[in-house]
């Protein structure tokens, strides 16, 4: 059988980005509510394909590379140089360093929003081609001129390359070891000048290219957004331990189910599984299924996260809301919020725990049992 190709992604985040503005280089501004970088890192991090990311940040940048990826597994930092032909390179010989790759994607930072159908049809065509990349036809009238128009041009067969563009590691790596046509902002162009073919691939109006300010300011693409509601109730029993939000919480009293019996993480995991419209915790682990027995909650809440990012979704919040006369929640709060961030690999920030009585009323209010309901909002960039 063969093996599966190791494949690299190289992300190119040195700029000064001085068209922007602002003290900080726009890499690392914030855009829908996140640093720019963290946008197409968080995309590739979550890609099972992609076997290691290389991200090209400029000197001194590391503090606010490390900020913007906080919580996600952590890139190989390589220092780039004053041109972007320089920060690929290094970038290139950091990866031939560490053992080479059979695929590379290099993507630039500026262009946040990566879809994943994009990474899948590049790795297609490179079954066939030495290269690739997402480009989109040109539709306005085209024109030269200086102060006034020269000379009209015809757009057919005229294309709007953008980025991640795809290749064979080695042909790549050879482009630039021989490129000698001065510097370059498209990598396609070398491989294009060593002779090899480069497939063109759909593109997306979502790679477009951050430049300017208002750019930030002004983004406009368009979200899809979806949420989901769980609720969920289990029995207080003796002899059980009681676990909430993934927390071992110290009680004279646990909750009885089949698995770890955690009501808020079981409730969170149907809010998630709401939002994608795949049923509910019992569709995908049936309590009749004695490998469930025991089992701890985190796992279906991995598994249901792991379904929301298959289909592109990110988690925007999450909010929950544990009822139940005792033991007293907020003492835990913390803890739940940070473990809950860890399971659905997102930041703390996102993520809300609140508690509440039912005065007395119910089976909740005699101590009987603990409900949670809990709405899951996702998002994704069309």
């Amino acid at each position: 059988m063969a093996s599966r190709p190791h494949i690299v992604a190289l992300i190119v985040a040195a700029g000064s980005g001085s068209r922007v503005g602002g003290s900080v280089p726009k890499q690392f501004c914030k855009v829908r509510g996140q640093p720019m970088l963290r946008h197409s890192y968080t995309v590739f991090s979550h890609k099972p394909e992609i076997g290691g990311i290389f991200v090209v940040i400029g000197a001194k940048q590391d503090d606010l590379a490390r900020a913007a990826l906080d919580g996600l597994p952590p890139p190989v930092f390589v220092t780039g140089g004053t041109t972007r032909l320089e920060s690929v390179r290094n970038g290139l010989d950091a990866i031939a360093q560490s053992g080479g790759a059979d695929y590379v994607l290099i993507h630039d930072a500026a262009r946040p929003f990566l879809p994943n159908t994009v990474i899948d049809d590049l790795l297609d065509a490179l079954l066939i081609a030495p290269g690739a990349v997402p480009a989109l036809p040109v539709v306005d009238s085209i024109a030269r001129g200086n102060d006034t128009l020269t000379e009209s041009v015809e757009r057919e067969n005229l294309w709007r390359v953008q980025t991640p563009q795809a290749f064979h590691f080695q042909v790549i790596l050879e482009a630039h070891k021989n490129w000698d046509g001065g510097d370059s902002t498209d990598d396609a162009r070398m491989v294009m000048a060593a002779g090899k073919d480069v497939r063109i691939v759909s593109g997306d109006e979502a790679l477009s290219k951050i430049t300017y300010a208002n750019d930030i300011t002004g983004t406009d693409m368009a979200l899809t957004i979806r949420s989901g509601t769980g609720f969920d109730v289990h029995r207080l029993v003796t002899g059980e331990q009681l676990w909430l939000c993934g927390i071992h919480i110290p009680y004279d009293k646990g909750l009885a189910g089949h698995s770890d019996a955690d009501v808020a993480m079981h409730a969170l995991t149907d809010a998630v599984l709401g939002a994608l419209a795949l049923g509910d915790i019992g569709d995908h682990f049936p309590p009749s299924d004695p490998q469930w027995k025991g089992a701890s909650s985190d796992m279906f809440l991995t598994h249901a996260m792991k379904l929301a990012r298959e289909q592109g979704f990110e988690l925007a919040n999450a909010d929950l809301t544990i009822i139940c006369e005792a033991p007293k929640i907020g003492p835990h709060r913390l803890a739940m919020r940070t473990r809950l961030a860890e399971i659905m690999e997102t930041n703390i920030d996102r993520i809300s725990v609140k508690a509440t009585t039912t005065e007395m009323l119910g089976f909740t209010g005699r101590g009987e049992g603990i409900a949670t309901q809990a709405i899951a909002t996702f998002e994704k960039l069309n």
